[in-house]
């Protein structure tokens, strides 16, 4: 370990970076669709006991592998089970955002023309008819998707080679509470549709009829996904976590951060879409097909504030992914500086360069690449569904049983409760390490196995 390795500076900034990782696309832009599919307000319900009682733990594993290690996730394995076969983790953990962070930044530069849009009063001054279409033909064409794309990257690259404090720490601090106040105005202007009441309804009334496995197995999924667990972002960002720091406490802070964003999302979003009449399971499209149809209809009685939520709203978009997009980011940094002794800045720009050339193909994947497939899906179809289907999970599944059936049962003791000095943690300890033993192997053995099902 570098003996000038940085550390993050507070609980406080513990908990925004780790939010900041959680709170992304998989709030704003999944999670509302997934509950307009799957079962509105009985989806959410099974959604918040999985972020409790499997994920959380989930993440207190990934911590206690960072925390331990105080390294990158190939060398915190190479430290806690040096020669063994369990280097695959570390590997896998560095590899998978690598591939994350290159279609998931080609969406990031969706946000990032449609707040153009927003900006130069698109939704406003085209008709609802003109907006159906737009989507399509914006990531059907060439350049322009893919300039956005890479200036999107290049962005997140930028923050990360800033440092941990100087650039990771202080980005997180701006954006959390900006994001979080934007998404309560964004609120306001949903909330004050006609109609609105409806979708309300959707989110706070289960309808326990709709409870299917199905709903159990992808709300457990989108917890999984929602809180980065399976990246080698919570093991990473935990080494930079100070011994002192209270693992549980900031854990169950971002649980909880992350919990409240998405909730709050939904409630931006379901409520306009059912004042507009749409159908809630619109799918993937719902941010970026039907939201502007809904701020062109209102446009017509209310073009200003009609514009000026469109922007807000794809700005909230924007920053959520960037926050993301930065985590995943530093997780092949972090590895390339520790292990490879490169300066951030090479790094940083290392990892663009790769991720770059991947998500090039990502994005023309929908243009003069559309015609390649693989396995049935284009390029981006492709690469999405193998990383959130296959690695992640496969991940996640190694990380709890590395912690529940490799490491020493001291260790994990040791870093939960800070040498016991935790009493809260000491008598929450059992419970924790049981599920992480035993329950959520099976559990996330499930996730995969459904998944192929």
């Amino acid at each position: 370990m570098p003996k000038n390795r940085e550390n993050f500076g507070s609980r406080a900034a513990v908990i925004m970076a780790m939010a900041g990782a959680a709170i992304g696309l998989g709030n704003i832009w999944r999670f509302p669709y997934m509950v307009g599919e799957y079962g509105g307000a009985a989806f959410i319900l099974i959604y918040i006991i999985a972020s409790v009682f499997l994920s959380l733990p989930i993440f207190i594993a990934e911590s206690v592998i960072g925390r331990r290690s105080r390294a990158n996730c190939i060398g915190a394995l190479r430290r806690l089970a040096p020669g063994s076969k369990w280097m695959i983790l570390g590997v896998l953990s560095v590899l998978t955002p690598i591939i994350i962070v290159s279609y998931y930044s080609v969406v990031g530069g969706w946000s990032l023309e449609y707040l153009l849009k927003s900006v130069s009063f698109s939704f406003v001054k085209d008709s609802p008819e003109q907006i159906k279409g737009m989507f399509g033909g914006f990531i059907t064409d060439t350049w322009t998707p893919l300039v956005c794309f890479i200036i999107f990257l290049a962005s997140a690259c930028a923050i990360v080679a800033g440092g941990v404090k100087a650039g990771i720490e202080k980005f997180s601090k701006f954006a959390i509470p900006v994001l979080f106040l934007m998404v309560l105005v964004i609120i306001g202007f949903s909330l004050s549709l006609p109609g609105s009441k409806e979708g309300v309804d959707y989110l706070i009334k289960p309808d326990f009829s709709k409870i299917t496995a199905k709903t159990c197995v992808y709300a457990l999924g989108q917890s999984f996904y929602s809180l980065s667990l399976g990246m080698g972002i919570v093991i990473t960002y935990s080494s930079y976590v100070d011994k002192e720091e209270n693992l549980f406490a900031s854990a169950a802070g971002t649980a909880i951060f992350d919990l409240l964003f998405a909730f709050l999302a939904g409630l931006a979003i379901m409520p306009a879409v059912f004042a507009a009449g749409i159908e809630p399971g619109s799918g993937a499209g719902l941010v970026f097909e039907t939201l502007p149809f809904i701020f062109s209809k209102v446009g017509a009685d209310m073009p200003i504030f009609s514009s000026v939520i469109a922007i807000l709203f794809f700005l909230t978009i924007l920053i959520a992914a960037l926050t993301s997009a930065v985590a995943l980011v530093e997780v092949g940094v972090a590895y390339l500086v520790e292990e490879k002794h490169l300066g951030r800045g090479w790094a940083s720009l290392l990892v663009f360069c790769v991720t770059c050339v991947i998500g090039t193909l990502c994005s023309l994947s929908f243009g003069p690449l559309s015609g390649v497939q693989i396995a049935g899906n284009n390029i981006f179809d492709f690469t999405d569904k193998f990383c959130s289907n296959v690695l992640l999970i496969l991940g996640g599944l190694l990380c709890v049983c590395f912690v529940g059936w490799k490491m020493n049962k001291g260790a994990v003791y040791d870093e939960f409760t800070n040498g016991g000095r935790k009493r809260i943690n000491v008598a929450c300890f059992g419970v924790i390490y049981f599920i992480i033993k035993y329950i959520a192997p099976i559990a996330v053995a499930l996730i995969f196995i459904s998944n192929f099902i």
